[in-house]
């Protein structure tokens, strides 16, 4: 059996095992189907795991609507459509809990998923990755295959894209705070601080990646969550700990919060592994500043 990964060079592709390893448009453009139809001939995978996405922060989110709309659809179209055309027996795909409904009643379960629109920040990319599960189960309809997504809360770790224009906020934060240490200056926090986030460690996505593609045998939607919230005041002061930070932290009340909670539920995941045990944030966050701090010159930022 042969395991093609999309996004390999990405934060949760770093931790998982496979074969094959697309890890930038350099070696496949996945927006371009020829490119794609071209590797998936070649190679012929069995099995397919896709995090490959364009992905960024709110405020990339909130400033290209359209390209993060698009280029998703290509990406996502096209691997789902060369895995049919190649006969590829299982996919599991990566969605992202900001694609869920805006207004919803809370806590987030997977038949929420399409129960209404996505928060006004990033609907471009919210759409593109909904229309994946769509497609996933469309192909499963029609033609039966073993096509299903998994839907992680906020992923970090190790790895992870840490450029402050584009980044998600808890490498933000420890980017933030390096540089704040750095040059002695406060660490400014966009927004009150309020908004609660829950938040996932890439090892431990990793792992229940690898038990989804051996032991999952549903194609219903799985959240991949600790159900643990978050503020990120908290996660702020979490980090300015793990750095070793002692300035002056400031919340800057005048840049947007953006949803200020999306609670999720994983029974259906604890149904399934019902033994996992989750890195708990305080180490996950440690791990991840002293990796940053070892990487500064080579990881992304």
């Amino acid at each position: 059996m042969t395991t093609l990964l999309t996004g390999a060079n990405g934060l949760v592709g770093s931790m998982i095992d496979a074969d094959l390893r697309i890890s930038g448009r350099d070696q496949v453009d996945l927006r371009d189907w020829y490119s794609t139809e071209r590797y998936f001939r070649s190679h012929s995978p069995d099995t397919v795991i896709h995090t490959a996405a364009r992905v960024g922060g709110l405020g990339a989110n909130m400033n290209n609507m359209a390209d993060f709309y698009y280029d998703n659809i290509l990406i996502n179209s096209n691997v789902l459509e060369a895995s049919r055309k190649f006969g590829v027996k299982r996919v599991v795909s990566f969605l992202s809990t900001c694609i869920f409904p805006d207004d919803v009643e809370y806590p987030l379960t997977e038949d929420k998923l399409h129960q209404g629109e996505p928060h006004f920040s990033n609907f471009g990319y919210a759409y593109a990755k909904r229309m994946l599960e769509v497609h996933s189960r469309a192909l499963k309809t029609q033609h039966g295959l073993d096509y299903t997504c998994v839907i992680p809360t906020n992923i970090y770790g190790p790895h992870d894209n840490f450029n402050l224009k584009d980044s998600h906020v808890l490498p933000a934060l420890i980017h933030k705070c390096y540089l704040a240490k750095r040059d002695n200056t406060d660490l400014v926090v966009w927004g009150s601080g309020k908004p609660l986030r829950e938040f996932i460690f890439s090892e431990d996505v990793g792992k229940l990646t690898n038990l989804i593609c051996q032991y999952y045998t549903g194609n219903d939607p799985l959240i991949l969550s600790t159900s643990e919230e978050i503020s990120i005041r908290q996660a702020a002061y979490t980090v300015a700990e793990a750095m070793g930070f002692e300035g002056k932290v400031v919340f800057d009340y005048s840049k947007p919060d953006g949803q200020f909670r999306k609670p999720t539920s994983n029974l259906r995941l604890r149904d399934f592994v019902p033994e996992f045990e989750f890195t708990p944030f305080n180490e996950g966050v440690k791990k991840t500043v002293d990796w940053f701090v070892s990487n500064y010159d080579t990881c992304r930022k």
